[in-house]
């Protein structure tokens, strides 16, 4: 049967989800190892997104298959049982045998976190790049409409990406601003889309705090776009400030 697993995670500590031949520690290679000491067999989930080394997950989406005759819903228990803190399993239920989470439409909804102030403090460095000076939010919330709809993002794509193509659809940009303490704040920007290219919504994070310290226009984001040139668009922001929010999908799961 297969069995969906609701994961959550620090990323800190971590080279991203996906394993890959040679790296350190992956969120997914631990998933693999902790059910396989459960189950008595290899045992391997398949992710829905694979974020990067560093980015963290408040309900990243992986299935399994498995003969165990554990009941679906007792690996919650017995995966934290066994898990290092910084993951979470928060839910578990058995799906369709054809459920596959990256072959599903799906929106995804990413935060990039800043924290705005002169002095950034030390319980904040892990979840939220620092940012100073002046920084104007109402242009980077103006900027941010040009980038809904389906556009080629290519010059928001980082060196070594193996899309096949690099045409994307945006849902919704909204960026929220709230008070930390008198003199400083936190600036969230929210990104919900379809799918995202490599490092992608760190760029456009980059890009809209370009638009927000006034080094880009808001009305030159879509000549920007429609460059295709990563030249012309900002820095690759580091992974601490990214959460992965949400997975919805189109059609729902199909629960068994």
């Amino acid at each position: 049967m297969r069995i969906l697993l609701k994961v959550s995670y620090d990323g800190t500590a971590y080279h991203g989800w996906q394993m890959q031949p040679g790296e350190p520690e992956t969120i997914e290679g631990r998933l693999n190892r902790c059910l396989t000491e459960l189950t008595g067999a290899q045992t391997e989930v398949i992710g829905c997104s694979r974020t990067d080394a560093g980015v963290h997950s408040k309900g990243n989406i992986c299935v399994f298959d498995t003969s165990s005759g554990i009941p679906p819903e007792r690996y919650v228990p017995a995966l934290n049982g066994i898990l290092p803190t910084d993951i979470r399993v928060l839910d578990s239920f058995r799906v369709d045998d054809c459920f596959h989470p990256r072959h599903t439409d799906t929106r995804k909804t990413y935060c990039y976190r800043f924290y705005h102030g002169d002095i950034c403090p030390p319980f904040e460095r892990l979840y939220r790049h620092h940012v100073y000076g002046p920084i104007d939010t109402n242009a980077m919330q103006r900027a941010a409409s040009a980038f809904k709809g389906e556009h080629d993002f290519a010059a928001f794509c980082a060196a070594g990406s193996q899309a096949e193509t690099t045409v994307r659809t945006i849902y919704d940009v909204v960026i929220k601003r709230t008070a930390a303490d008198p003199l400083s704040e936190y600036i969230d920007i929210y990104i919900t889309g379809g799918g995202f290219l490599y490092n992608m919504v760190r760029i456009i994070a980059g890009t809209l705090l370009e638009v927000g310290r006034g080094r880009i226009g808001p009305e030159d984001i879509q000549d920007v776009i429609d460059s295709r040139d990563r030249s012309r668009t900002g820095p690759t922001l580091p992974a601490c400030g990214l959460t992965l929010e949400r997975i919805d999908f189109d059609e729902g799961i199909p629960a068994v």
